[in-house]
């Protein structure tokens, strides 16, 4: 297909606040996350989505995975609506797109192996029972880990390695798109350097769709050909990311870059790196093009 592998099309999402008192005396106390928000996903595309907190960037993320479904407008994958394939049977949305979230501690269960955990999602991809022990090396493989991992409980692995075995996870269901949302806001300096190049290799070599969503604009810099900016939940500015990062047109997106530093923000010698090469390895090299 040549269209969008993702589309939103007008989407809001709105959600009720205030107790039982309030619904009595029929106050509206919604709060909207999202109003209106159109966004076309290309095959392929290594998308950075910005802004401040609260600008609605992970409610965005949950529609599109299927978490939760819009108050009005349409979430589209190859063009079929996400109400339609919900109201039947998830399974082939939840196989098509998948999610890494930002607590890795969370996001695993402390009782359950990493093996356990990934042959779990193995099963629900429909992987006879035989082949999973095999694939599950393959995917340990794919994002750096070892078979000694398989055993071990998440309170035994480091940050770097559940976030992986998070991204592992998602990667077990061979989805088109990945949403990673603020994959590395938790983990330190060395760790993200890491998980960003695991990243852009992967998008490479598999084919992946991401979209990436992030407060440090270095690092969408660095990994991301598109940008998308938002700010109350609207989107407020996109475009190629170099494009937009040295020329920014919006006034929020001139603000937005205006408050990195200025150890950050006054070294624009652009990265030779992009989604389609080698990341950095370290954070000094990350945060030169920001």
């Amino acid at each position: 297909m040549t269209g969008p592998v993702l589309s939103l099309r007008g989407v809001s999402k709105s959600f009720s606040q205030g107790g039982l008192l309030d619904r009595l005396r029929r106050r509206d106390n919604r709060l909207v996350a999202l109003h209106d928000v159109s966004l076309d996903v290309m095959r392929g595309d290594v998308v950075g989505i910005v802004g401040e907190s609260g600008s609605g960037k992970s409610t965005l993320a949950g529609l599109a995975v299927g978490l939760a479904q819009p108050t009005s407008g349409e979430v589209l994958l190859d063009g079929q609506s996400i109400t339609e394939l919900m109201r039947d049977h998830a399974g082939p949305w939840r196989r098509r797109v998948q999610m890494v979230f930002q607590d890795s501690s969370s996001a695993l269960n402390p009782r359950k192996s990493v093996a356990r955990c990934l042959g779990e999602t193995l099963a629900l991809r429909g992987v006879p029972k035989p082949q999973r022990e095999s694939e599950i090396v393959d995917l340990l493989t794919l994002v750096g880990l070892g078979r000694e991992i398989g055993p071990r409980l998440p309170h035994e692995l480091s940050g770097g390695q559940r976030q992986r075995i998070g991204l592992a996870r998602a990667l077990a269901m061979k989805p088109e798109v990945l949403i990673a949302d603020e994959p590395v806001s938790a983990l330190d300096v060395s760790l993200q350097a890491q998980v960003i190049n695991l990243l852009s290799r992967l998008t490479r070599e598999l084919g992946l769709t991401l979209l990436f969503i992030s407060h440090d604009l270095a690092l969408v810099r660095t990994l991301c050909s598109r940008i998308v900016v938002m700010r109350k939940g609207a989107i407020v500015e996109q475009g190629p990311c170099l494009d937009v990062l040295d020329r920014p047109q919006h006034p929020y997106t001139q603000a937005l870059i205006a408050a990195v530093p200025k150890g950050l923000a006054g070294r624009r010698t652009p990265l030779p790196v992009r989604a389609d090469v080698a990341t950095p390895k370290t954070r000094e090299d990350i945060h030169g093009a920001a």
